[in-house]
């Protein structure tokens, strides 16, 4: 291990395997399934479920140029457009032209998608599009049509998965290259038991960290997990600042925590419009594209339309779908907004903006490589540099399809790389145990202070708060005075999470995608078309170093050469 470990027994039981993914998404189980193809003994471990995660709550869909008359490159426009100023165009470029052949490769591992009278996918628009691209899966249950058809492929072929675990931190080998992880399994055995997957490849899928506020449509489990492990192994991580609030979320009311029902982007690509409670579009003259402008805009626009109006939610207005269009084309919001006490036929749907996406994480290559030799990452948890400021609706599973593939390829090509035993470099500094109880503390510290609306001085506030949480929450300054467990684990995770992600939104001075600085209110392309890279210093404290430019640059002249043949 490097840098810092959290508090936890030694492992007291192993697995061997050439590849670890941790996560079971569209992108863990597409690495997984490619890794296991190519003959490498793959072992996945997942917190929950293998279909528990992120993935099975897509609504609307997976973008890609399938359409007639729709090229990448106009793909590539709208992305670009879409992240204001930070996307990495080499790797928008690697998405849009090797996406709609990774789709056409789900659909040969099981999946299916919607289809026109003529046998056609069918295609819907969503925000920040200007053509119909976005594939969909019954109606408006996308993921989960992915997500049983990779599981399904995974069971099929017989691989390794440990379901229920907890990751810990990444082991190395005495030359500090990657040698798996620890992990604890939840339910089972010791309530601080620990094991251990060791290989020379371990892949990072651990989808986002929607948890660290009060309200979000990420599940439970999003506890940021990765970025942490990441970040207390010494990788780097970038542009934390841009977390993507959804525009259009059910409003269960003020005081509603956790997981919130999601309204997709797809019911305004079908003609919904965004309203007050006097009926009227706000949205129009605020962008070209008025309800389907990208996220971030309409997020604004209905966080200041709250704020004149004084109001705690607007209203999607989609009564003139009619019964038969919102059975057919959205049953699942239909049924979640029903169960609610609400009728989309024949009322107005309230809803808010709650956190939603990560567009930053553990910054990688083209090839999932981050800094930390053997360490990879996709999906939610990575930073590839394709969604920059903000990301375009529906890239996020193309995203997790294609770095997936090309994770797969690299670990192929490179070969299992063993230097011996995992064995500690150095002494790793020990994170102390942490009151399980933290969570709701600090998913109000960030709602209030670093949510859709920041400023310098909530920042502050923030920082000073987690900081006065932090010390309230040590149970012992050694870590001694209670076993550590999964809730202490997870609520050591948030903590590193909310205090990166701090740091990196009060460092950027502007307003720019999904980050709004009500004290810095126009972008700056002048000092801040760059990147943000966090990491803890040698005093253990965070800090943000901008990169010089938009695109990134390599993450190691070790691992920015090309997959060998």
């Amino acid at each position: 291990m490097t840098g810092t470990r959290l508090h936890a027994p030694e492992p007291g039981w192993a697995i061997d395997a050439d590849v670890v993914v941790v996560g079971s998404g569209v992108a863990g189980l597409t690495a997984a399934l490619r890794c296991t193809a190519a003959g490498l003994r793959t072992v996945v471990v997942t917190k929950a479920l293998l279909d528990d995660g992120s993935t099975r709550w897509a609504q609307g869909g997976i973008a890609a140029a399938l359409g007639e008359g729709d090229t990448p490159e106009q793909h590539l426009d709208d992305t670009l457009v879409a992240g204001a100023g930070l996307c990495d165009e080499r790797a928008v470029r690697t998405l849009v032209t090797e996406g709609p052949d990774a789709v056409r490769r789900l659909i040969e591992t099981g999946a299916h998608f919607d289809t026109t009278s003529e046998g056609e996918i069918a295609l819907t628009r969503e925000g920040g599009h200007h053509r119909r691209r976005i594939a969909h899966a019954g109606g408006d249950a996308t993921g989960a049509e992915i997500s049983r058809a990779l599981v399904e492929a995974i069971r099929d072929r017989g691989v390794h998965t440990v379901e229920h675990a907890l990751v810990l931190d990444l082991l190395t080998d005495a030359a500090g290259r990657t040698a798996g992880v620890t992990l604890h399994v939840m339910d089972e055995g010791q309530h601080d038991g620990v094991g251990a997957v060791h290989a020379p490849a371990v892949v990072l899928a651990t989808g986002g960290m929607g948890q660290i506020f009060s309200a979000t449509t990420n599940p439970p489990v999003s506890t940021g997990d990765g970025v942490a492990l990441a970040l207390r192994a010494g990788a780097e991580v970038s542009d934390l600042e841009f977390v993507q609030f959804h525009p259009t979320v059910l409003f269960l009311g003020a005081g509603a925590e956790g997981q919130q029902p999601l309204v997709s982007e797809a019911v305004r690509g079908e003609g919904a419009h965004l309203v007050d409670a006097d009926g009227v579009r706000f949205m129009l003259g605020q962008h070209e594209l008025a309800e389907l402008a990208p996220r971030d805009v309409v997020a604004k626009a209905i966080t200041r339309r709250m704020r004149e109006q004084d109001a705690e939610h607007m209203y999607l207005d989609a009564r003139h779908f009619g019964a038969e269009m919102w059975e057919r084309r959205f049953p699942t919001i239909l049924a979640a907004c029903r169960a609610h006490g609400i009728d989309p036929v024949t009322e107005p749907i309230p809803v808010a903006p709650a956190a939603h996406y990560a567009s930053g994480g553990v910054r990688t290559d083209l090839y999932g490589r981050t800094t930390v030799p053997g360490l990879y990452a996709c999906g939610e948890v990575a930073c590839t540099g394709v969604h920059g400021a903000n990301r375009l609706a529906s890239n996020s599973l193309l995203e997790g399809l294609v770095f997936a593939e090309r994770i797969a390829e690299d670990v192929v090509a490179n070969g299992p790389h063993r230097e011996g035993t995992p064995v500690p470099s150095a002494p790793p500094r020990v994170m102390p145990v942490l009151k399980p109880g933290l969570r709701p503390d600090l998913q109000r510290i960030m709602s209030a202070n670093a949510g859709v609306l920041r400023s310098g001085e909530s920042l502050r506030r923030a920082a000073a708060a987690l900081e006065e949480l932090s010390v309230d929450a040590v149970m012992d300054h050694l870590g001694r005075s209670s076993e550590p467990c999964t809730e202490a684990w997870e609520a050591a995770n948030l903590l590193e999470v909310a205090g990166a992600l701090v740091t990196a939104a009060l460092a950027r001075e502007e307003t720019r995608g999904c980050h709004w600085r009500e004290d810095r209110p126009e972008r700056d392309d002048a000092a801040w078309r760059r990147h943000l890279i966090v990491s803890r210093d040698s005093h253990g404290l965070f800090a943000a170093h901008p990169t010089a430019g938009a695109d990134f640059p390599s993450v190691t002249a070790e691992v920015s050469k090309e997959p060998q043949s």
